[in-house]
C-alpha cells in the first residue's frame, strides 16, 4: 500500500533496461492517476525543448498538470524523485510552456508534479505521488 492507499497491482511485463523500466513506470502512474480522478489530456509530449510525461486535469479545481514520472526497480542509485534535477525541470517547463502555447490555454492554472515510483516483481509498486513539485524554470 501506499502512501495515498492505492494498492491496486499493476500486472508487470518483464521490460528490460531503462526505456522499459520507464513506459512501466509511466502505465503504473497513468493508471494510478485515473484511479484518482485525474483526467488524462496526453502522454509522452516531446518538442524542441523537452518532454512531459503526462499532462492531466486534476480533479479538485481542473487544473494543468504536468506529471514528471521517475521509476526504479530498486534504490542504488537513491529514491527516483531525485532524478528530477534542476535541468531536467527546466526542460519540463519549457515543453509545459510550448504545449500551453500550442493550445492556447496560456491563462490556465498549471502546476508541475513528480510522480516516483518503486518497481516491484509482484506488481504491488510503491507510488509517491509529489504534488506541486517544483516551480515553472526557464
Amino acid at each position: 500500500m501506499n502512501l495515498f492507499g492505492w494498492n491496486k497491482p499493476v500486472p508487470s511485463p518483464a521490460p528490460s533496461g531503462n526505456k522499459g523500466t520507464g513506459e512501466l513506470g509511466e502505465e503504473v502512474a497513468t493508471n494510478f492517476l485515473v484511479a484518482n480522478s485525474y483526467r488524462i489530456l496526453e502522454r509522452n509530449f516531446r518538442c524542441k525543448g523537452g518532454e512531459v510525461d503526462i499532462i492531466a486535469r486534476a480533479p479538485e479545481d481542473k487544473s494543468l498538470v504536468f506529471i514528471e514520472v521517475k521509476a526504479r526497480r530498486g534504490l542504488s542509485y537513491g529514491v527516483p524523485q531525485l532524478a528530477v534535477t534542476p535541468f531536467k525541470q527546466r526542460q519540463i517547463s519549457k515543453a509545459a510552456l510550448t504545449w500551453l502555447s500550442k493550445n492556447r490555454l496560456h491563462d490556465t492554472n498549471a502546476r508541475f508534479d513528480v510522480i516516483a515510483i518503486l518497481l516491484s516483481n509482484d506488481g504491488q509498486h510503491k507510488i509517491e505521488h509529489i504534488v506541486n513539485a517544483f516551480d515553472l524554470g526557464y
